[in-house]
């Protein structure tokens, strides 16, 4: 009997991704399959917010679920905006689009995001957060949010780590009585240990709600 397997919906990228990344297997201890998104881009996702996009979601979702996916996730939180179409297009598989989706259950945290101007109190409306949850970006023009945003086929990893660990800084002196972040970006968690050491806050990411929701063993009750 072959192990269920969790199905992640990848945007159309280039970017190297390094351990912890979504997009790097060797980031989960159980089975998981990946499929590309045509179309995909990061710009129509993050910033053009393309609804045409939805359509081409839902049939490599169905894709996934024929390969033997028993939950799905994607590689971008800002695809939160197609948590409600996407999960009743694939029922009964469970979809959990992004990271924001554990704000419901964080009244206390703020949110670290590669692009806080696309970051809209839509994207918190559809998680089931507060609109006015706290929001700090990637630096404009950072290089890290470069490498995302523009697709670029380098990534220079300590400088991901210092942008990362500098917006949430930045969150902490706006907001100092913060106790937990949640790192919007699948491409974050990489950085979550130095987050945590920099801000002393608890931090959250795609692979943290994963953990706690996908069942890679069909015999065990999730709890």
């Amino acid at each position: 009997m072959t192990a269920p397997a969790l199905g992640v919906l990848m945007l159309a990228t280039r970017f190297p991704r390094i351990v912890g990344d979504i997009g790097n297997p060797a980031s989960f201890d159980f089975p998981v399959r990946f499929r590309t998104v045509p179309g995909a881009s990061p710009q129509r996702v993050v910033r053009e917010r393309d609804p045409a996009l939805l359509q081409p979601f839902i049939e490599a979702g169905r894709a996934l679920v024929a390969e033997g996916a028993t939950a799905l996730t994607t590689s971008c939180g800002f695809l939160v905006l197609f948590q409600r179409e996407l999960q009743a297009a694939l029922l009964p598989v469970p979809v959990w689009t992004s990271s924001l989706l554990l704000l419901a259950e964080l009244p206390d945290a703020g949110v670290v995001t590669v692009d806080a101007d696309a970051l809209s109190a839509d994207h918190l409306r559809a998680a089931g957060a507060r609109p006015t949850t706290p929001v700090e970006g990637l630096a404009p023009g950072d290089p890290f949010q470069r490498c995302l945003l523009n697709d670029e086929a380098t990534l220079d990893v300590d400088a991901a780590r210092h942008a990362t660990v500098a917006a949430a800084l930045r969150l902490k002196a706006r907001h100092p009585g913060l106790a937990t972040i949640v790192l919007e970006c699948t491409n974050m968690p990489p950085y979550a240990d130095a987050v945590r050491a920099a801000t002393g806050c608890r931090v959250h990411d795609i692979s943290t709600l994963l953990r706690q929701r996908f069942n890679p063993d069909p015999g065990v009750r999730a709890t």
